[in-house]
Parts: C-alpha cells; sequence; structure tokens
C-alpha cells in the first residue's frame, strides 16, 4: 500500500488536474495524448536530473525511477532526443473517424469533399464509419463528442455534416497555450525548487488568499475589484523588470541572462532550459 504521504501528494495533484482535465477535454486531448506526453516528460527529467558524474541516467534507472519498462524508456529517450515529445504516433477514435471522414472513399464525394451522412440505415453511413473506424465507441456517443467539439453539424432530418477535420476546438486552443506556458509552468517552477531539500534556504514566494464566506451577490464586484488590483500589481512588476532591463544594457551578455517573473509567486528559469521567455 502506498504510505499517508504518497496518498496525500496524489490526492492534492487529482484535485489540480481535475480543471486541467476540463481545459484539455474542451481542446479535444484526451487520457492517451496526456499519458504520452507525461511519460515523455518523467523520462526526460529522469534522465537528466539524476545522471553520475555529469552522464546522462541510464535506461535501467530511469525503468526503476519511473515505472516504466526499459523498452518504453528507449523509446521515449530517442524521441525526446529527435525533438519528437509532442508527436503521438495513435489518433484518438475521434481524430481517426474524422480523419478517414476526410479521406475514405465510401465517405468522400467525387469532387473529394467529405459526404454529408446519415447517422444510420446506410451502408456507408456515420454509424458505419464509426463502426469501421471508432473503435469500440457506440456510435451515439461519438456523434455526440464530435457535436460538442464543433468538428459535426446535425440537420433536422438527422443527417451529420463534418466541419473540420481535427479535434480542436475553435477559439480554445490559444487560451490553453498561454494558461499552460505563462501560469501553469512558472507556478509548477515554484513549486519544484522549494520541494527540493538544497533549497531549503531559497524557497521563492508562493501566496494565494482565498475565504469560503463570500456572499453569492457580491462575487462579481470582488472579481472586478480583484482584477483591478492584481492588474495594477502585474504592472507595477513589470515596469520594475524594466527599469532593471536597461540599468546593465553596456556589460550584460547572452550567457548572463536570466527569466524571472511573478504570478503571485515567484519564479526563475534554468537559462538552459528557457521557454517562458524565447530569445529573438
Amino acid at each position: 500500500m502506498q504510505d499517508t504521504i504518497q496518498q496525500q501528494i496524489l490526492s492534492a495533484l487529482l484535485t489540480m488536474l481535475r480543471p486541467l482535465a476540463r481545459a484539455l477535454l474542451r481542446a479535444g486531448i484526451g487520457h492517451r495524448e496526456f499519458n504520452e506526453i507525461s511519460k515523455s516528460a518523467f523520462v526526460d527529467v529522469a534522465t537528466k536530473d539524476y545522471g553520475l558524474r555529469g552522464r546522462p541516467t541510464n535506461i535501467s534507472r530511469v525503468a526503476v525511477m519511473t515505472g516504466l519498462t526499459r523498452k518504453e524508456v528507449r523509446r521515449l529517450r530517442n524521441k525526446n532526443e529527435a525533438g519528437e515529445e509532442t508527436d503521438i504516433s495513435r489518433r484518438t477514435p475521434m481524430g481517426v473517424v474524422l480523419h478517414r471522414w476526410y479521406t475514405e472513399a465510401d465517405f468522400i464525394s467525387s469532387d473529394g469533399s467529405p459526404r454529408v451522412l446519415q447517422f444510420d440505415g446506410d451502408a456507408n453511413s456515420f454509424s458505419d464509419l464509426v463502426g469501421r473506424y471508432g473503435g469500440d465507441i457506440p456510435p451515439g456517443a461519438m456523434r455526440t463528442e464530435l457535436k460538442r467539439i464543433g468538428a459535426v453539424s446535425e440537420a433536422s432530418d438527422g443527417q451529420l455534416t463534418v466541419l473540420k477535420r481535427n479535434v480542436s476546438k475553435p477559439g480554445v486552443h490559444e487560451k490553453l497555450i498561454d494558461g499552460l506556458s505563462i501560469v501553469i509552468y512558472p507556478a509548477v517552477l515554484a513549486l519544484a525548487n522549494n520541494t527540493d531539500a538544497k533549497n531549503a534556504d531559497a524557497t521563492w514566494v508562493m501566496r494565494t488568499a482565498a475565504t469560503s464566506r463570500i456572499r453569492a451577490g457580491d462575487v462579481p464586484r470582488i472579481r472586478r475589484i480583484t482584477s483591478d488590483r492584481l492588474s495594477e500589481f502585474v504592472e507595477s512588476v513589470d515596469d520594475l523588470f524594466a527599469a532593471y532591463e536597461t540599468l546593465h544594457d553596456d556589460d550584460m551578455s547572452e550567457s548572463s541572462d536570466q527569466s524571472v517573473g511573478i504570478g503571485v509567486f515567484y519564479f526563475e528559469e534554468d537559462k538552459d532550459e528557457s521557454h517562458f521567455y524565447k530569445k529573438a
């Protein structure tokens, strides 16, 4: 059985993952993609951070640390080294169905465009398409999900028209990318620093203020006030950063650059793995 501390950590992790899963599902990203990318992250960190005498951690040790098989570690390391961490070899069932709707001869018109499909009762119906390429997903569930992400529209007579050939929901991915890159990523940088025993005397500020005793009718006003105050605070810190950016213009070298920032937390990036601010 897992010890109490691990259970508490996993419970906190689950709490954090629920809203993240909600955002990812809205963008058409499911567990398959999340699982693959998370394995890549574990293998990459275990390889780089726990090697001996400056060498990468060997495959057997990475397997022990991550719980993955050595074969899987080797596959992921090769993928990471090739810069293909985000390439997911297997599409989700929704992605496969959309792809086949645009490319399979039985489901396209003579001009190459995807046909409007009856839901059922036709040799080349939507149900037939899902039965061939949707795995064990029932046609009704597939129709519901494709409509949810804006990939399919349904006419009053039940005919289905495909609207796009990918699963990303319009208008969602930009906000999700920004949120992951400029909010969640730096917050987790601070968390990683503060949970490293080597940094016990150099922890970074991570602060929240919360209450459960606000009347529902007051929430819109509080949201407006806090948004204004936080914007003012962030702008004042941005002015501080701008002042320091010009303070040493004459003697700054690329090797001395360091990314720093605040969320209502402080963070720093390793200059060799900088993602927050890309150099021009």
